[in-house]
């Protein structure tokens, strides 16, 4: 009977079909799953992003697009992006991040309090400083921030890019 619930349970954790994640990890497991931006939102722009357990659950990997439709001053684009977060050699947690514009950032992350994760890049005089917050709101929203802090003001933060994630299925992985 407990080896049962062990796997009833890590099946409602994890989904079927995916690893479960690392202990180091699990305080992002709220992220786990497909969402989606509507088309109109976020500055008109649609979008998915997923995250997934990998490397039998060391790694969490976020794979994410954006597309933004054409205006007046500028044609239509779509922005592609790649984010994996791991538990370092010393056990702090870590991410790195690629996206189609060639842009590599390196973030220390936390998870401050339950359905919260925060992503700050080190800084490093004459260069930006980078702050990825994501934020599970009641109704199984998730909220998005991303901000800059322009060089030589390394807590300067500005917000960049507002916007809110939906699952594209209600129930899906947790």
């Amino acid at each position: 009977m407990f080896t049962t619930l062990a796997i009833v349970l890590l099946l409602a954790v994890a989904g079927p079909g995916q690893a479960a994640l690392s202990p180091q990890l699990a305080p992002l497991a709220f992220l786990v799953g497909e969402w989606v931006t509507p088309a109109g939102e976020a500055g008109g722009s649609a979008g998915t992003a997923t995250f997934a357990a990998g490397l039998q659950g060391r790694v969490l990997v976020r794979t994410s697009y954006a597309e933004y439709p054409a205006t007046s001053s500028r044609p239509a684009s779509r922005h592609d992006d790649l984010l994996i977060v791991y538990a370092a050699e010393n056990g702090a947690l870590r991410a790195d991040y690629y996206d189609n514009e060639g842009h590599v950032i390196r973030y220390a992350v936390q998870a401050p309090s339950p359905g919260q994760a925060l992503f700050v890049s080190d800084a490093s005089p004459g260069n930006p400083r980078y702050r990825l917050q994501y934020v599970l709101a009641p109704g199984g929203v998730l909220n998005g921030r991303f901000e800059i802090a322009p060089p030589g003001k390394p807590e300067a933060f500005s917000p960049y890019l507002v916007w809110e994630l939906r699952r594209t299925a209600p129930g899906a992985a947790r």
